[in-house]
């Protein structure tokens, strides 16, 4: 079995990561030019929904359907979150653990073992770093 060269096998990689990057790069300058035109032509199109007083407009090519996008934002998380507790309401929030946070939490409590419904996933990686000149 022939020996690996790790020195070329880091210079390939390498390589490899900086065509990614350059591909990124036009690829996200492209995406937002084509988002800009698309958001250009939106604003026409609910302008004429808005004139017509129109939710939706058929053609042969499509339709265009008016429509409202509603967000909820938290500027008083402390409140936010004793309002959570009194209630009772935690699905108020999204379904995902803070990793970062997380990761602390065991550190500190690393004997207890781990809270009910947690499990732990781990696998090996690599990376590389380019030396620095």
């Amino acid at each position: 079995m022939s020996e690996v060269n790790v020195e070329e096998l880091v210079i390939a990689y390498l390589e490899l990561r900086n065509k990614r990057d350059k591909a990124q790069k036009e690829f996200e300058a492209i995406d937002e030019d084509l988002k800009n035109q698309m958001a250009e032509i939106e604003t026409q199109m609910l302008s004429v929904c808005n004139t017509m007083n129109a939710n939706s407009i058929n053609t042969k090519y499509g339709t265009v359907i008016r429509k409202i996008n509603e967000r909820f934002v938290c500027s008083d998380w402390t409140n936010f979150n004793q309002f959570v507790l009194e209630n009772r309401m935690v699905e108020l929030f999204e379904k995902r653990i803070h990793q970062g946070n997380f990761r602390a939490y065991m550190a500190e409590h690393n004997t207890d073992g781990l809270p009910p419904g947690i499990n732990t996933m781990r696998e090996m990686a690599v990376s590389v770093r380019k030396a620095s000149n």
